[in-house]
């Protein structure tokens, strides 16, 4: 008996050794942060073998890969435009409808240079806060289609908003309007396959992103198309944090009221968003759309608005983390005021330290967060982040009235972002996002304005009361932080 437990100890011994040594070659093999490289070691460490087995689940490396393939005549089409864009805002030849917002033209440059984004200032933007709200100006917008309809959500589901998006997808293909709906296989891991048979029949192309053979198992489970953007016609766009179900309009009784912040776009923006689903079809279709120019067509009127903005995409396929790196400019940009609105807080120490030197430097910085946990560990990582920031000045509210969703930022009543991004290490580094910035002071005040209206329904996170949280969630913030890299 005494050899047997002998021969099991040495066992163990080694199998714990081989499954660290291997682990850290691995991850070090594929340079991670410092930070993601420790938790994930720290991971394995507490449980071998099956902390492996997560890793290569959901930690591939996939940054170095071309996922996304433009044709040659679109690539040569869009190239063309952003370097004749590009050569206006180095010439100082553009012209502003704001001349004020020629202070951001650094920032216009950035994203034109690392996210192939061009700026159009033709736009109008509608800002849609409450559920309800959202779905009905939506359905009203897909029961007008002519020509197309594009799709794109991280969560669908078998539900009673869902069947009522499916139902009018399912009468505009019958009266021959293209539709195509793209889902993210882990978000609408839920939909029936009944449900599928029944879009297609209907004249519907149905794809999803990253599947994988199995329903509930995905090789590719931590990297999500967690984008949410409609095209209509190329000529209407929506795009923000609304996913397609029921609990986004107050019907789950665990979040209650949802808060959330969409985009009603109109104007040359929406072919950013138009751009961004066909290159998101085409990786998971596997078609190549014929004559795919056609989908982009300018605005029917140059009136349509006086907006500046820009699309900005990102995702793990880039090393370059361009909406976050979008986010540090508006920090550092800000003279006066920095407000942000996101349901998860789990920054890295770019973002953390630019907040901690904005509000050092007399910047009036206001975080909104949820009261709500919906992922705990996120949720008390989260309370760890912002007891940080609390030392250095920033105000932090959680938010009574429900489940806080929306993921916004506005600087100095002048520049803004609304999208799918939250402040997370998961957003900036792992999902699949879209954000739309916003170069508008009218936009801008009506998030500050609406931020406001939220922050009656909130309680501010002091000082003093973070100090004297309980030991029980001093210790749940710190075992959360611990693994916030892979959270």
């Amino acid at each position: 008996m005494e050899n047997f437990v002998i021969t099991l100890s040495y066992n163990y011994v080694l199998f714990f050794l081989f499954n660290l040594i291997f682990t850290a070659l691995i991850i070090t093999l594929e340079r991670k942060s410092p930070t993601t490289t420790l938790a994930w070691l720290l991971f394995m460490i507490m449980v071998p073998g099956i902390g492996f087995i997560f890793y290569l689940i959901f930690s591939q490396n996939i940054s170095k890969r071309k996922i996304f393939k433009y044709t040659s005549e679109e690539s040569k089409l869009y190239k063309s435009i952003l370097n004749e864009q590009r050569k206006e805002f180095e010439n100082h030849s553009f012209k502003f409808n704001d001349k004020s917002m020629a202070n951001y033209t650094d920032m216009i440059l950035f994203h034109n240079k690392l996210s192939e984004s061009f700026y159009s200032q033709n736009n109008d933007i509608d800002i849609i806060t409450d559920g309800k709200q959202k779905f009905q100006v939506l359905f009203e917008e897909l029961k007008k289609a002519k020509n197309h309809i594009h799709i794109a959500y991280y969560i669908m589901k078998n539900d009673t908003i869902s069947y009522e998006l499916y139902d009018i997808l399912k009468q505009k293909a019958r009266e021959g309007v293209k539709v195509r709906l793209l889902g993210d296989h882990i978000g609408c891991r839920h939909i029936k396959s009944k449900t599928y048979k029944e879009l297609k029949e209907a004249g519907i192309e149905v794809a999803l992103f990253f599947p994988s053979r199995f329903k509930l198992i995905n090789s590719k489970a931590n990297y999500r198309n967690h984008r949410k953007i409609v095209v209509i016609d190329g000529e209407v766009g929506f795009l923000g944090g609304f996913n397609v179900g029921d609990e986004y309009l107050g019907r789950n009784k665990r979040f209650g009221y949802w808060r959330d912040t969409h985009l009603k776009i109109r104007g040359d923006a929406v072919v950013g968003l138009q751009m961004r689903f066909l290159l998101d079809w085409r990786n998971a279709s596997k078609k190549s759309l014929e004559s795919s120019l056609d989908y982009f067509k300018k605005s029917p009127s140059p009136s349509v608005g006086k907006i500046g903005m820009q699309i900005v995409s990102s995702g793990p396929d880039s090393i370059n983390e361009q909406i976050k790196h979008g986010f540090i400019k508006m920090i550092s940009s800000a003279k006066k005021s920095i407000i942000i609105q996101t349901p998860y807080f789990i920054p890295d120490e770019s973002i953390l330290e630019a907040l901690k030197i904005a509000s050092v430097s007399g910047v009036d910085v206001r975080i909104m967060i949820p009261n709500k946990p919906d992922h705990m560990f996120v949720y008390w990582a989260t309370y760890s982040y912002i007891g940080d920031l609390l030392k250095y000045g920033v105000r932090a509210f959680t938010y009574e009235n429900g489940f806080l969703h929306s993921k916004m930022i506005a600087v100095d009543g002048k520049l803004s972002s609304v999208g799918t991004c939250n402040f997370d290490i998961r957003s900036f580094k792992l999902n699949f996002e879209a954000n739309a910035f916003i170069y508008d002071r009218q936009t801008t005040r009506k998030l500050e304005r609406q931020f406001s209206k939220d922050l009656l329904l909130c309680n501010e996170i002091t000082k003093e009361s973070y100090t004297h949280r309980s030991q029980r969630i001093k210790t749940r913030e710190t075992i959360s932080r611990l693994f916030s890299p892979i959270l």
